[in-house]
């Protein structure tokens, strides 16, 4: 099991818990720990070429589909 760290950002005297939640949420973005943790939880597997290749081909499927929706509704 996975050991469960606390984050928190030290209060300054002047500021309000809005701007200190906001500081927090900036530096929890910045530091890339969610991604981790949710990279974790669904155990995402390495790219492969192949799925790298069919991924871009989907985008691409949705892009053109886009222009043509765009112009041709």
């Amino acid at each position: 099991m996975a050991r469960q760290n606390n984050f928190w950002v030290r209060a300054d005297q002047n500021e309000s818990s809005e701007k200190r939640v906001a500081r927090f949420k900036q530096w929890f973005n910045r530091s890339r720990i969610g991604d981790i943790v949710k990279g974790r939880r669904y155990r995402e597997r390495d790219l492969t070429k192949r799925l790298v290749r069919q991924s871009a081909l989907k985008r691409e499927g949705y892009r053109a589909e886009r222009v043509r929706s765009q112009f041709y509704q």
